[in-house]
C-alpha cells in the first residue's frame, strides 16, 4: 500500500494535514492553487487481497458526486485515475459532525426537531437529484452554517447510472444500525431507505439509544422486518407523541405506511400541531400470543412492501460483453470489441456491462498481487477499462466489473441472471483436448443463457498463430 506524507504532491494538490480514517479510506487536508475552497482528499485503501468493495464504491462516489450540487454535498473538484494514484478531491465543509452530537444524547425535543429539518432538507435536494443515500448515520452528516451536509457516497445509487455494487453483489449494504428493511432484502433504488435510516437517527438523538443496536450478523440485522423497537416514550417519557409518530412513522417496515418523501416528513417536523397521534393498541403479550407469532409464516418482501410512490419503469436494456484478459488484450478481445460495437450500434437504447473473470484456484491460494506488489484485481480493471476505450461511450452508458470465480462461464451467467441482461457477446478460443473434455465458457454460456449471445470466434487465427 502506498504511503503518503505532509508536502506529498499529488496532480498539484499538497497534502498538509491528515484527518481521521474513515471507513476504507485515508482523508488529507490539501491546497491546490486552481480551487478557491478548502479541499480535502480522499484516497481508498487498496491493498492486494483487500475487500474489491473499496474500488467499486470508490468509482462509485466519483460517479455520483461530480453530479451533485447544491448546499448540501460537498463540492467536486477533481478525481485521480486507477492506474496512477486513486483519489476524489472536494471541498472540506467545516461544522459539528453529527456523530459529536449523538454521543451527548438523549437531547431536548426542539433540538431533535431542529436537526431532523436539516437533514430532511438535506435528503429533499439529494432525493430531487435522483441519488439515493443509502447510507445515512451520524458520522456521515456534517451540521454546518448552510444546514446539513451528506458525507460519503460510497454506497450511494444514481437513478440514471449504473449501480456497480448492486450489480455485482445482492449481499446487504449498509451500516447494521441504521440499515433499511428493504436493503436486507437487496433494493437499492428506493428514498425511502433514508428516511428510515434517518428515523433510527432521531430514535437515537430522542431517546439515548440506538433503536436495533449494531447486530454483527445478518440474522441480527435481519430481525427489524419482524421486531419493532421500543416506542421511544418507553424509553423516555419526555418525548412527545407527535415527535414518537414522526420517528416511528419512519422507521415503518411496510413502505407504504413509511412517508413517501423527505418533503411530507420536513413539514410535520415543523408542524407538530399538525401530526396525526394514532393510538396505540395494547399487546396482546400472552403466552399463546407468542407461539403463534413464533409459528406465523411471513415472505419477507410482502413484509415490506412495495414503495409508496409510482417507480419508473425498467430502465434500458443490457448488454454485457464477456472480455478474456488473462493474457492482455489480444486479436479475440479485439473481435470481441468490434462485435460489442456492432450491438450497441443496434441498440442505442441501451448501455454496457463490461466483464472479465479472475479466475480463482480451488485448492490454495490465488496470487493477490503482482510481481510489482499492485493488486491483481485493480490491474485488471484498469485493463478492462483500456479495452473497452475505444468504444468512446459515456460513462452513463458503461461500466466495468472484475468477477472473482472458478469457473467463468458460472460467473458471467450469475451476473447476467441478477442484473437482467438482454444480451451477452462472448468470444471462444479454438478447440483443444481440454476444452472438449471439460466443456469450453462460451459453449457452457450458450447453452445456459437466459438472454441472446453472440459468439465471436477467431479459430483460423489462433491456429496459425499455435506454434508446431
Amino acid at each position: 500500500m502506498q504511503r503518503f506524507e505532509a508536502g506529498t504532491v499529488i496532480d498539484g494538490f499538497e497534502l498538509f494535514e491528515k484527518l481521521p480514517a474513515v471507513g476504507m479510506a485515508s482523508l488529507w487536508r490539501a491546497t491546490n492553487p486552481r480551487y478557491d475552497f478548502p479541499l480535502v482528499l480522499k484516497i481508498p485503501f487498496l491493498d492486494p487481497g483487500g475487500d474489491v468493495s473499496v474500488i467499486l464504491g470508490f468509482e462509485a462516489e466519483e460517479l455520483i458526486l461530480k453530479r451533485l450540487s447544491g448546499p448540501h454535498v460537498p463540492r467536486f473538484a477533481a478525481a485521480g485515475s486507477l492506474s496512477r494514484v486513486p483519489y476524489i478531491a472536494m471541498e472540506f465543509v467545516s461544522g459539528t459532525g453529527l456523530a459529536d452530537i449523538a454521543g451527548n444524547a438523549p437531547l431536548p425535543v426542539d433540538e431533535v426537531a431542529r436537526i431532523g429539518i436539516e437533514i430532511a432538507t438535506a435528503l429533499a435536494a439529494l432525493h430531487r437529484q435522483k441519488v439515493v443515500h443509502l447510507d445515512l448515520k451520524p458520522e456521515n452528516v456534517i451540521l454546518a452554517e448552510r444546514g446539513a451536509v451528506l458525507l460519503d457516497f460510497g454506497l450511494a445509487r444514481h437513478a440514471e447510472l449504473p449501480d456497480l455494487l448492486g450489480a455485482e453483489s445482492s449481499v446487504p449494504m449498509g451500516t447494521a444500525a441504521y440499515i433499511s428493511p428493504e436493503q436486507m432484502l437487496g433494493e437499492r433504488s428506493d428514498p425511502a431507505s433514508d428516511l428510515f435510516a434517518l428515523g433510527c437517527i432521531l430514535y437515537q438523538l430522542a431517546t439515548g439509544e440506538e433503536p436495533f443496536g449494531r447486530p454483527a450478523t445478518f440474522a441480527g440485522m435481519k430481525r427489524r422486518l419482524y421486531h419493532a423497537p421500543r416506542s421511544p416514550r418507553d424509553i423516555n417519557d419526555a418525548i412527545p407523541r407527535w415527535l414518537e409518530a414522526i420517528i416511528l412513522r419512519c422507521m415503518e417496515v411496510d413502505r407504504s405506511r413509511r412517508y413517501v418523501e423527505a418533503a411530507h416528513l420536513l413539514s410535520d417536523l415543523r408542524n407538530p400541531d399538525q401530526v396525526v397521534v394514532a393510538r396505540r393498541k395494547p399487546q396482546d403479550k400472552g403466552v399463546w400470543a407468542a407461539i403463534a407469532k413464533l409459528f406465523r409464516k411471513t415472505d419477507d418482501r410482502s413484509l415490506v412492501g412495495k414503495p409508496a410512490f409510482s417507480r419508473k419503469p425498467a430502465g434500458p436494456s443490457i448488454v454485457l460483453a464477456a472480455v478474456d484478459l488473462a493474457n492482455g488484450s489480444d486479436a479475440l478481445a479485439g473481435e470481441v470489441l468490434n462485435e460489442t460495437a456492432r450491438v450497441l450500434a443496434s441498440r442505442e437504447d441501451s448501455w454496457l456491462a463490461c466483464v472479465t473473470v479472475l479466475r480463482t484456484e480451488i485448492i490454495g491460494e490465488t496470487r493477490a498481487a503482482d510481481e510489482s506488489g499492485r493488486p491483481v484485481y485493480l490491474k485488471r480493471l484498469v485493463a478492462l477499462k483500456d479495452w473497452a476505450h475505444p468504444l468512446h461511450l459515456p460513462e452513463d452508458r458503461i461500466s466495468y466489473h472484475v468477477l472473482e470465480a472458478v469457473s467463468p462461464a458460472d460467473a458471467i451467467l450469475d451476473y447476467a441472471e441478477h442484473n437482467d441482461v438482454g444480451h451477452i457477446v462472448v468470444g471462444a478460443r479454438a478447440s483443444s483436448a481440454i476444452r472438449r473434455h471439460l466443456g469450453s465458457v462460451s459453449t457452457k454460456v450458450v447453452a445456459q443463457a437466459l438472454c441472446s449471445v453472440s459468439v465471436v470466434r477467431l479459430k483460423a487465427v489462433e491456429e496459425q498463430a499455435r506454434p508446431p
